[in-house]
């Protein structure tokens, strides 16, 4: 494309690309603006104006027009679980962003006649009953009618799924079979399974029945994987923090990743983590994988943070808001023993920690080492999730070393919390403000791709405008953050909880390469408009490995996306809609906001006793309805 303005010249120290004409926003608070920058072996070199570049510029250096766009840093999801992710995600039907139920199940109607025998059709999360404009699931009816043959399985968050009748027939659920601990088979009036489960509050009876869904093997995975992260670079994301997760075993499930880093195929930067998966072992598989691996093993593209995001199944808590909050169960002294194993040998951790009460419970045992002298020690820590974490324990986590990694779990889940803890609760859920005010590092993510959608500019939207994908505010302004900072804490703050905050998460020289040009201005756009950017062009280590529009073929060419019949295939990943507004719906869409922020302002105030909970008399028959 047209470099008007540049003269090539011929330099050894000339580019490998050169990105120019852009409105940076670079990150580094020495130099936040800029217009170009230029990389060489996948290290920035030079970042400035368009003049700065041209002793740059050589025969084989690729320059860019970023047309006026504005770039960013490469975003850094810091709690995905994007290894499990790949592995299934050309087998997946995804509903992220879909607006209506009606269009969700003419989409699940259409691939159960592409799907062949032996195979399912699956929508595992991403999406909430709330983005719907009929605000609701589909009933076990909908999925027979969509797929009288065809095993239908539907997982809604942590909450429930969904299973029409053929994959009730496959899994085995009789009116003979019992409920799972933590899990609850739905039953109609005749004793058998409706093909409803609730997580009640455990979402492993959910977890169980994917698990005997078919599965990839062999390259068919890579392939996956490759089209996962390609995927991600669709929405900006150059790195992730993977939490692991249940059914994520070590070594076996993470071959793809390590075998796609060795033959220097990943577009996206991992740092994992290491979660032992059968309980009453958990110590046994930390001292085994301490003998493996240790952490910062690996490179750039690929390495070991640590262990989590569970480290025993007994110290775990649950995340469904649409139950009570779990009882703890007693002293867990196998967690204390592995956070003494880790500390001692200089491994760092992460923690599943939804309530308070769990995170007072594992700070009780922290404090216990401080006094040997274990904490802080240098290893990097963290709680993850937190959303009722109270101000107390922050103070606590500071004291420890600690740091916090925070997600979009209530853009998906927010009105559940709030039916079951009130709007006050919500407010603070989690408390991001008072963890940055402490000087805590906060790095946010998605927790994709069973809950939250991976499009981390849903999250972003979350964090500035404190709104539910329904349209709900349960953020008060004082709990949002502007979207500078909300940048930073996917980018500069991810960055930290690796220990890569010197090379990554800034556009400045000396800095990974990692980068992308968006397809709207996230400083200046509506705020309805910011879960609708996406990436046009995102380079990773100084390699475009996404392309779109203008930039279209730029990027590397993927294999062939197996199986033919695969949703992703036909349909894509995340359905994207018009920006709010550019939609002639906006209006309404603003009305209806306020009516749901009314109404739930005029149920707080009736809780705490200031108004009658009675709604105002209609005096008019006409309005009556």
């Amino acid at each position: 494309m047209p470099v008007g303005g540049l003269v090539r010249r011929t330099a050894d120290d000339a580019a490998d690309l050169v990105v120019r004409n852009a409105k940076i926003h670079t990150g580094d608070p020495g130099r936040p603006q800029a217009e170009a920058l230029a990389i060489r072996n996948g290290v920035i070199m030079v970042v400035g104006d368009d003049k700065d570049m041209a002793p740059h510029l050589g025969e084989e250096t690729k320059v860019v027009d970023a047309l006026g766009r504005r770039m960013i840093p490469g975003l850094n999801d810091s709690h995905v679980h994007v290894i499990r992710g790949g592995l299934n995600y050309v087998l997946e039907l995804r509903w992220d962003g879909v607006t209506s139920l009606r269009q969700a199940l003419a989409m699940l109607r259409e691939q159960a006649a592409r799907t062949p025998k032996g195979q399912w059709v699956r929508v595992v999360g991403g999406f909430s009953a709330e983005q719907f404009a009929e605000r609701r699931l589909p009933t076990v009816a909908e999925l027979n009618a969509a797929a009288p043959d065809t095993p239908v399985f539907v997982l809604h968050l942590y909450q429930s799924a969904i299973l029409n009748r053929a994959a009730l027939k496959v899994v085995g659920y009789t009116r003979d079979t019992p409920d799972p601990k933590g899990g609850q088979i739905v039953r109609g009036r005749n004793g058998e399974p409706t093909g409803v489960l609730l997580a009640a509050p455990s979402a492993l009876i959910l977890y169980s029945i994917l698990a005997k869904a078919p599965t990839l093997e062999g390259e068919d995975r890579k392939t996956s994987t490759r089209h996962y992260f390609r995927e991600l670079n669709r929405f900006g994301l150059t790195s992730a923090i993977d939490a692991a997760g249940g059914f994520q075993s070590f070594p076996d499930n993470y071959a793809a990743v390590v075998e796609l880093a060795a033959a220097g195929q990943l577009s996206l930067r991992i740092a994992y983590h290491l979660f032992p998966q059968t309980g009453g072992q958990e110590l046994d598989d930390l001292t085994r994988w301490m003998e493996m691996v240790s952490p910062q093993d690996g490179d750039e593209w690929l390495r070991l943070n640590g262990a989590g995001e569970n480290l025993t199944w007994a110290s775990a808590d649950f995340e469904n808001f649409a139950q009570p909050r779990p009882e703890l169960g007693g002293a867990d002294t196998d967690f204390e023993k592995a956070v003494r194993l880790l500390m001692e040998n200089g491994w760092g951790f992460r923690l599943h920690a939804t309530y308070d009460e769990t995170i007072r419970r594992d700070l009780a045992v922290f404090e216990k080492l401080a006094a040997e002298g274990l904490f802080p020690a240098g290893n990097r820590w963290l709680f993850d999730h937190a959303e009722t974490v109270s101000r107390s324990s922050l103070d606590r986590i500071a004291a420890l070393g600690g740091a916090m990694s925070v997600q979009n779990r209530l853009s998906f889940q927010g009105e559940a919390f709030v039916r079951r803890y009130g709007p006050g609760a919500a407010a603070d859920a989690p408390p991001i403000r008072a963890m940055l005010d402490l000087g805590l590092t906060v790095g946010a993510g998605t927790d994709a791709t069973r809950v939250s959608s991976y499009n981390p500019w849903v999250a972003l939207h979350w964090l500035v405008s404190g709104r539910t994908v329904g349209g709900m505010a349960i953020h008060p302004p004082a709990n949002r953050v502007d979207r500078e900072t909300a940048l930073t804490m996917f980018t500069r703050s991810g960055a930290a909880l690796t220990g890569e905050e010197a090379v990554k998460g800034m556009l400045r020289a000396g800095y990974y390469g990692d980068l992308a040009v968006l397809s709207d201005d996230y400083f200046t756009v509506p705020e309805s408009d910011i879960p609708h950017i996406e990436s046009l062009l995102t380079v990773t280590g100084g390699r475009i490995v996404y392309a779109a529009a203008e930039y279209e073929g730029l990027d590397e060419e993927l294999p062939a996306l197996k199986p033919a019949w695969s949703p992703v295939a036909h349909f894509g990943g995340y359905q994207a809609s018009p920006r709010p507004s550019t939609s002639g719906a906006r209006q309404a869409d603003l009305i209806g906001q306020a009516v749901t922020e009314s109404e739930q302002h005029r149920q707080w105030r009736a809780q705490r006793g200031h108004t009658p909970d009675a709604r105002t008399e209609v005096l008019d028959p006409c309005f009556e309805m």
